[in-house]
Parts: C-alpha cells; sequence; structure tokens
C-alpha cells in the first residue's frame, strides 16, 4: 500500500476517530485498505467464482458477502486451501469458513498477534457494533508496510527471524514437479539453484497460479505433466498433478522453472534489521528473501517473520 493509498484510507475513515473508536498510535484503520478497494464474491456464488478471484488478483483468500435487502452482510472467507481441502464441492456457502476478525481500533501490534497465532494472510476489519459490517481487510503485506514506515518499532535483525530450513527447487526441473514440492514443504516458495548450487532465482506460488491454464470440465491435468521421453517423468506426481492449486481442473507447464522463476533476486545479511528487510520486500513487491552469508545461502526471511518481531517486540 502506498503512502498516497494510506492518506486516503485514514481520511476515508476519520469518522472512527472522530466517534472516538480510535485510540493513538498506529491502528488497524491507518493501515487496512477499506471495503471501497476490495473485492469480494456475493452469495450464492461457486468455486469458479472464488478461483477468477484468485487468479487475478493472486490473493491467497477472497471475503464473501451476501447481497441482503438492509445491505451486504460478510459472511467469511474462501481461500484456496479450503478449495484444495474440498476438491469436488462447488457451493461457495460450504467453502467458505468463518475467521477471526478485528475491528478499526485494534492496533496494528495487536492485529499481527492475531495471525500469527491464527495462521492466517488477511484479517476482515468489521465494525465494533456489527460484526457483519466488512469495513475493510488487514493483511501480512500492511503490517511489513508498517513495519517499513517506522509506524511499528521492532529492534530484531535478520539473523534473529531468519528460518534456517530453506525450501529449494532446481531451475531445469519441470513446474509441476516443483508445484509439488512447494506443496509438500507447505511453503509458497522456492529458491531455486542451478547446476553448482547457487542461488539464480526464486520461485513463488503466484509464479505457479500466473502460468497454470483452467481447464474447463476436466478433472485430472493428464499429459500435461509430463511426456513419455521426459528425464523428470514421475508417475506419482503425474498422477496427483496441480491439487494443491485452487481447483484440480488445471493444467500446469512442464517447461523448466527457469522460464518461469523471478531470476534477479534480492537477498539479505545477518546484520540487516529486520525494518529494513520490510523496505526491501515493500519495495520490490516480494514476501520473500535468501538469507545470505558471504556466497552462502544460509537461511530465508519471511513476511511472516517480520510478523513474528511485531509480536515479539
Amino acid at each position: 500500500m502506498s503512502s498516497q493509498e494510506r492518506v486516503r484510507d485514514r481520511r476515508a475513515f476519520a469518522v472512527y476517530k472522530k466517534d472516538g473508536l480510535v485510540s493513538g498510535g498506529m491502528d488497524v484503520v491507518d493501515a487496512m485498505t477499506p471495503r471501497a478497494d476490495l473485492v469480494t464474491v456475493p452469495l450464492p456464488g461457486g468455486r469458479k467464482d472464488a478461483l477468477q478471484y484468485l487468479q487475478e488478483h493472486q490473493f491467497s483468500s477472497v471475503p464473501v458477502v451476501k447481497p441482503t435487502d438492509d445491505g451486504e452482510q460478510f459472511r467469511g472467507l474462501v481461500s484456496r486451501d479450503d478449495l484444495i481441502a474440498n476438491p469436488t464441492e462447488d457451493q461457495l456457502a460450504l467453502l467458505m469458513r468463518e475467521v477471526p476478525t478485528v475491528t478499526p481500533d485494534t492496533t496494528v501490534e495487536a492485529a499481527a498477534q492475531v495471525a500469527h497465532d491464527e495462521g492466517v494472510r488477511r484479517l476482515p476489519v468489521v465494525d465494533p457494533n456489527d460484526d457483519s459490517d466488512l469495513l475493510g481487510i488487514v493483511t501480512v503485506t500492511d503490517v511489513v508496510d508498517a513495519v517499513a514506515h517506522g509506524e511499528v518499532e521492532t529492534d530484531a535483525t535478520c539473523a534473529d527471524v531468519a528460518d534456517e530450513a530453506v525450501n529449494t527447487v532446481y531451475t531445469e526441473e519441470p513446474l509441476t514437479v516443483a508445484e509439488r514440492q512447494l506443496t509438500l514443504a507447505q511453503v509458497p516458495y522456492g529458491v531455486c539453484l542451478d547446476d553448482d548450487c547457487a542461488v539464480a532465482g526464486m520461485l513463488t506460488e503466484v509464479d505457479v497460479l500466473d502460468a497454470a491454464r483452467i481447464v474447463e470440465g476436466e478433472e485430472e491435468t493428464g499429459d500435461s505433466i509430463a511426456d513419455q521421453d521426459d528425464d523428470w517423468k514421475w508417475e506419482s506426481v503425474k498422477a496427483i498433478g496441480s491439487r494443491y492449486l485452487p481447483t484440480r481442473d488445471v493444467e500446469v507447464p512442464s517447461e523448466p522453472v527457469s522460464r518461469f522463476m523471478t531470476a534477479d533476486v534480492v537477498s539479505v545479511y545477518g546484520a540487516q534489521t529486520v525494518r529494513e528487510a520490510a523496505q526491501e520486500m515493500i519495495r520490490n513487491e516480494v514476501e520473500q528473501f535468501p538469507l545470505m552469508d558471504g556466497g552462502d545461502l544460509v537461511g530465508v526471511v519471511r513476511d511472516v517473520h517480520v510478523l513474528e518481531a511485531v509480536c515479539h517486540g
């Protein structure tokens, strides 16, 4: 979220401050994306509606609302995980789930704690007097932005928060295989290593979604997984295909990861502050960086690690 957008949001929700619902300091109202800028899916609806939103906007979940004579009512979120867990369910009402919410006067630090504890990336912001009134969404990225701008403080360094367990993929393996590795590792990224085991790029689930193609009316990805003469033809991969994506009705190209990865990767070092890492995340519009020690890959710093730093001070 840009500085201009943040100013706009503050003006748009100044009424909450005027009414005394927001205390001093950095509150969710100052960081969230307001309802006017959100795309939602209405009830009744189906998985195709949610999938279209997820692919077009590259988010992990979408708010679900129900139009009524008295106005719209917020009902919950539907996420990629919900679609994965229920591959044969088409009704949006059965796919969505209730999620934790915050109010405009919740501090960003408190919202970060909720997101961290619940393992979610997006928190709906609702009216404190009516939790069916959706006012906006606050995300992990919004917290990172607040840290980057010094609106939320932390003294942590990248070495303090980095994860030493790094998910990696090979630049020349098929994207279909890399896609499986991302979901089995339960992380949204893979650091791409070349033949010399040097960092050559970064692959994210967004890259996979960008490359994926929806196949109407098909439940199997079939021969798109691997060709008969492909050295990387794994029968198990061919059988399960891209099941971790929002629907089974998806084809993922089998071309090498190097075609889809981001090659120009920004890295961070242990002595850098979390605030500096947050600034780089916002500047480069990414969610994770390799942590390097000299020329060696020693860890990864993700946006959720910034969240942890906020939670722990």
